[in-house]
């Protein structure tokens, strides 16, 4: 997995950037968000980056900050939502006005992003509505809650399913004892199934 590029930015487009690090050009899709924080001709970049990799093809998504890919992580996690939808929704709609719309069930503005319909808006409600990770911000998460996000997003990434899974997370840190590591929460998550 790719945490990061930093390097030289080589290319800048509204949807892109090439980042060239040690002679290897990275082509890397951006949201607007992203591509306002980058300046022209800026010699050193950090993205945060995911890297997708679907049958078909390797993409990679990059973020000037990590709450930005973290949101961005929470919205691939929802059935239906892929990560050019996502990037379409954090384009569309500034990130701290995006926490907002969940957290209020602003159904209508997410409607109003392209490619939204209302099914798909609703799902993003009803599976973040109250479950933000806001890692990077002022409200920082807490470890338990970043290791609950975690352990979530590694099961939902084996095909399990993600209501399922919260639910069964959930019940593991309920009955734990004290804190429980990723590790220790897929294991458990696992078990279950």
């Amino acid at each position: 997995m790719i945490a990061y590029l930093k390097g030289k930015l080589a290319h800048k487009d509204t949807n892109h950037v090439v980042v060239e690090c040690n002679g290897v050009g990275y082509w890397v899709r951006i949201s607007l968000n992203t591509y306002a924080s980058l300046s022209n001709g800026e010699e050193a970049v950090k993205l945060y980056t995911h890297l997708a990799i679907r049958e078909d093809a390797h993409e990679l998504y990059g973020f000037a900050e990590m709450a930005e890919k973290t949101m961005f992580l929470q919205l691939i996690g929802i059935q239906g939502v892929g990560g050019n939808t996502a990037l379409t929704i954090l384009s569309s709609i500034p990130l701290s006005e995006l926490h907002q719309v969940i957290e209020t069930g602003d159904l209508n503005r997410l409607k109003g992003v392209k490619g939204i319909g209302a099914k798909t808006a609703g799902r993003i409600l009803l599976e973040l509505k109250g479950k933000l990770v806001l890692d990077g911000e002022a409200g920082e998460a807490s470890p338990l809650d970043r290791n609950r996000e975690e352990a979530i997003s590694a099961l939902v990434a084996l095909g399990l399913p993600k209501s399922v899974i919260e639910k069964r997370i959930d019940g593991i840190i309920r009955s734990s004892n004290g804190p429980l590591s990723v590790e220790q929460l897929i294991r458990e998550g696992l078990k279950a199934t």
